[in-house]
């Protein structure tokens, strides 16, 4: 019995934390009312905490962790002691960690969609208008693309990490103060960079964010281009925006809404990306002609950062590595309470159409339903005047 202690534990705290995630599905709604406020207020004390350094406090706990289980091992094997003891042990740790995880960061996935926190009629959509979204998108990402910097080969040049972090914040600061978003009034403290970035890259992870800790860290060899989004979108995260849609969507609109032309270019490329992949995946020979057809009318910059975007990742990914990344990142996401698992990246689309609808077409059609046209008889009260036809009407119905 003994050695079954470890096992014990571990089983208690998962029932905890089990329980915890069953009162956040069930009480969806008092969740969203408290719990992103409450953890939002945590997560910006913990930030400017471990904002004092330069490094990733949660990487130096993990290889803190990892060294102390590898000793117990070592002892265990030396000291003839019950392996299976101690690896209950080490279950009960790591149960224990996801326990505070949950607690001080995952219930969010159980709060409402972001569309509900900023007024956004998120609905269905024609292929029509997500075509119409797609070349929207396009065509502000390549009216940005000259503006921005470039190298001597053409391409992206940003300024530095730390330089580029600096601004982050800039948009959410706009969205919370002049549009009056209370949910991005969370930290703006910088994002750091991911340690071990060349591992990372190999399993194609661009950012992480550690709620333990309340640390936001992107990964600084991804496509300069796809930093600044990458970087909002994380620290969204550490604004209690949990799911991965509701996060890429509020990375759009705080890049979109910073001053810097770097930002925004981010913003409006990565919206097309997403935006076409959404058309391509549609299927059909409409959709398909559509996409080819709006892919044709990218400009000679956007083109190539869009093919440099591609090319990084397929020469710096390892397969087998991606896959067991995206396997473990498709599993926490779900047991989190997200069905769509890793899909829920690129469903921001649906965001980023119901946004372009709502915030660029029905404003023109309003205007041009209100325009005033002085020579529209419906629109001029020509009651009183002598001849006016309103007499002349009168006049021959007497």
């Amino acid at each position: 019995m003994k050695m079954l202690r470890g096992y014990l534990v571990a089983a208690i705290i998962g029932a905890l934390t089990w329980v915890l995630m069953q009162f956040g599905e069930r009480f969806s709604t008092l969740v969203d009312m408290v719990y992103p406020y409450v953890i939002r207020t945590l997560q910006g004390f913990l930030a400017t905490w471990s904002g004092g350094v330069d490094f990733l406090l949660w990487q130096v706990l993990a290889v803190a962790l990892g060294v102390l289980a590898l000793g117990g091992l070592v002892i265990v094997i030396v000291m003839k002691w019950d392996p299976i003891s101690w690896a209950g042990w080490v279950l009960a740790g790591v149960s224990f960690v996801y326990l505070l995880h949950t607690a001080m960061f995952g219930l969010n996935y159980y709060a409402g969609p972001i569309g509900d926190d900023i007024r956004l009629d998120v609905g269905r959509y024609s292929i029509s208008e997500l075509a119409e979204a797609t070349e929207y998108y396009r065509d502000k990402a390549e009216a940005l693309a000259p503006q921005v910097d470039r190298d001597e080969n053409g391409n992206v040049k940003f300024d530095d990490f730390q330089t580029l972090a600096g601004r982050a914040g800039d948009g959410f600061q706009i969205l919370t103060y002049e549009y009056s978003y209370p949910i991005f009034a969370g930290s703006t403290e910088p994002v750091k960079e991911l340690g071990w970035a060349d591992m990372y890259t190999s399993m194609g992870i661009t950012g992480f964010t550690f709620g333990i800790t309340g640390e936001a860290a992107v990964n600084p060899q991804i496509p300069v281009v796809s930093l600044p989004f990458t970087m909002c979108h994380e620290m969204a995260h550490r604004m209690s925006i949990a799911t991965e849609k509701d996060a890429n969507f509020a990375a759009f609109l705080a890049c979109r809404f910073n001053s810097s032309v770097e930002y925004q270019y981010s913003a409006y490329f990565m919206a097309y990306k997403y935006c076409y992949n959404a058309l391509v995946s549609v299927g059909g020979t409409e959709a398909l002609d559509t996409a080819a057809r709006i892919k044709a009318g990218e400009g000679e910059l956007l083109r190539h950062d869009l093919v440099h975007y591609s090319q990084f990742f397929a020469s710096k990914q390892n397969e087998q590595a991606t896959k067991v990344a995206d396997k473990v990142n498709d599993t926490y996401i779900k047991t989190s309470g997200d069905e769509a698992g890793v899909l829920s990246y690129g469903q921001v689309s649906d965001y980023l159409v119901n946004w372009y609808i709502q915030e660029i077409i029905a404003p023109t059609q309003v205007e041009e339903q209100q325009k005033f046209d002085p020579f529209d008889e419906n629109q001029v009260d020509l009651s009183g005047l002598h001849h006016s036809p309103t007499e002349e009407t009168q006049g021959e119905e007497e």
